[in-house]
């Protein structure tokens, strides 16, 4: 009776066993490229306590928390290889929802705080920054990332996030040769010439475009356009961020969306 038991277990187990698929490796697709195309840059608003508790716990992730303590380290919360929930609804060119093509990278900074003398930001400590470089050169050059989709939160969701801040300090990112920065003698030419005359509003929402941001196409300054000019001035001019559409910021925009005009060599 045993035996015969037995005999049907093994015959059960047997119908209930898939043979394995036969992978054969040795062709490679040319066309191909890796998931990770941005990264994005996030403060935590929140100290290193409840940031660790939100970002293991709760609903929101990222794959890197960088800590503000004397001597800051990271924690590695998601893999690279899986997606982190850091972007939200969010826009950079032709792409849309970046969680699914970014590594995100949560810095703890409390962000700002309201007073009677207005809106204060927080500052980044060097310490931070110091190890911050590193580790985006290392994910820059592993995945090949351009420099413009190096990239604040506020950039690809202007309309409900202000992360990084204008505090953040995008020039030292570009010192470290991780980002574009606008040439200072063309952006003193052309302020020079927007100054005379401020482009309009369909020709701010086109370059604001252009340049990567979901910008409305309303042919009007309204608070959807001036919160892109906001997200745009925190990065590239972060002493005025009002959303005004003046003429620095029109040569500033000029510059990085027109390629320079070519040196002639003998």
């Amino acid at each position: 009776m045993k035996k015969i038991a037995l005999a049907l277990l093994v015959a059960l187990l047997s119908a209930c066993t898939t043979p394995a698929p036969h992978l054969d490796h040795s062709l490679t697709a040319r066309s191909q490229s890796p998931r990770v195309k941005f990264i994005v840059i996030h403060y935590t608003v929140s100290d290193l306590p409840r940031s660790i508790k939100i970002l293991t716990e709760q609903v929101v992730s990222s794959h890197y928390l960088l800590t503000d303590t004397d001597k800051p380290k990271f924690y590695v919360l998601v893999d690279e290889s899986r997606q982190a929930n850091h972007a939200g609804v969010s826009n950079w060119k032709t792409y849309t929802q970046l969680n699914v093509s970014s590594i995100g990278i949560e810095i703890v900074n409390p962000g700002y705080k309201d007073t009677p003398e207005g809106r204060l930001w927080y500052p980044f400590p060097q310490a931070q920054i110091d190890e911050l470089i590193p580790l985006l050169k290392d994910i820059q050059a592993r995945y090949n990332i351009a420099p413009e989709n190096i990239l604040g939160h506020n950039e690809i969701a202007p309309q409900r996030k202000q992360d990084p801040g204008p505090l953040f300090p995008w020039r030292q990112l570009a010192d470290a040769g991780l980002i574009v920065w606008p040439d200072a003698n063309r952006v003193a030419t052309q302020r020079l010439i927007f100054e005379q005359q401020v482009p309009d509003a369909v020709w701010f929402q086109k370059k604001l475009a252009q340049h990567g941001y979901a910008t409305p196409t309303t042919g009007v300054f309204d608070e959807a356009t001036r919160n892109v000019l906001i997200a745009f001035q925190m990065k590239y001019r972060n002493k005025l961020f009002d959303g005004t559409p003046d003429g620095e910021t029109a040569a500033l925009l000029e510059v990085l969306t027109t390629p320079a005009p070519a040196v002639a060599t003998k």
